[in-house]
């Protein structure tokens, strides 16, 4: 497996502190993500590469690192569901639509 250079891959970190290094196309998925790394002017989070989410827990954003990945596997139209377990699934709601995914 190749290793990714630290520019093709971005930080996001929990409201527990916890930090997931994903590649940074898999976070573009994120409208939200995208606009915080792309913008013209001077955010933080395109400086450094990280994106800090106060108020989404680790397990919340562990289970939106892997619909990033999913999606982009998935995107080209493939039928097959991403499993959501009963009680992640209002968490999840939350922090999709706040990060227009």
């Amino acid at each position: 497996m190749t290793e990714m250079r630290k520019e093709d891959t971005v930080k996001l970190i929990s409201a527990e502190g916890f930090e997931f290094v994903i590649n940074k196309e898999a976070a573009m998925v994120s409208q939200t993500i995208r606009n915080m790394l792309t913008s013209p002017g001077s955010f933080a989070e395109a400086q450094h590469g990280e994106v800090t989410f106060p108020e989404i827990s680790t397990t919340i954003l562990e289970k939106i690192c892997q619909y990033f990945h999913w999606s982009l596997q998935y995107a080209s139209g493939k039928e097959t569901e991403f499993p959501i377990e009963p009680e992640l699934t209002l968490e999840l709601m939350m922090a999709a639509n706040y990060l227009h995914t």
